[in-house]
């Protein structure tokens, strides 16, 4: 059989489909549109608080008294260092939210997201901050390091108590050396160390 052009046509299998014209089949894959980033409030909330902290911390530093003759650093040092690594970090932490790099979610195999908060466990933590607070002025820094670390320790599951508690001690005594004794910072000793010369008691 031949064509109108008059060049011989291939022959057909009866059954066989034809090849219609038309474009070829594409094999690539469809183009992904990428979502705009998810604002996390939660991240906002948060950068924003360490921000204000450290905004406080700054403003109460400076209402500490200093003493008219001292050879050291005094006891603005410490809490102007902390206020403004607080406020540097919390800016920081807004503007990074703010421009969609959030942190992203934890992905390890020992991570359950439908597991729920242990608010207990929240709680009693920030009781034993709360109780480590206004026991600095009464039983003194040392007492209440190891107030600290040990409420924190017990709660988050250390065992036993007194070994955790006996940890703690002894990094309070060792702020108070470094911190009291040596850099002239005031950490009341308590009345139990009331004398001490190198606690600055």
């Amino acid at each position: 059989m031949r064509s109108d052009s008059g060049a011989p046509e291939a022959p057909t299998t009866p059954g066989e489909p034809t090849a219609e014209a038309g474009p070829p089949p594409s094999d690539a894959p469809e183009p992904v549109v990428a979502e705009p980033p998810r604002r996390r409030w939660g991240e906002l909330v948060l950068a924003a608080a360490t921000a204000a902290l450290g905004v406080y911390v700054l403003m109460a530093a400076g209402s500490i008294t200093v003493p008219g003759s001292t050879n050291t650093l005094g006891p603005r040092a410490f809490p102007y260092l902390v206020g403004g690594m607080l406020l540097v970090a919390g800016v920081a932490l807004v503007v990074l939210v703010l421009s969609g790099r959030a942190g992203e979610e934890e992905g390890g195999e020992d991570v359950d997201p439908t597991q729920r908060s242990d608010w207990l466990t929240v709680v009693l933590l920030v009781v034993t901050l709360v109780v480590h607070v206004f026991a600095i002025n009464v039983v003194g820094w040392p007492f209440a390091a190891a107030i600290l670390f040990a409420g924190a320790a017990v709660v988050l599951g250390a065992r036993p108590w007194w070994r955790a508690a006996l940890v703690g001690l002894v990094l309070g005594l060792v702020i108070q050396v470094i911190f009291g004794g040596l850099l002239g910072l005031s950490l009341p000793p308590g009345p139990l160390l009331e004398g001490v010369p190198f606690l600055r008691g």
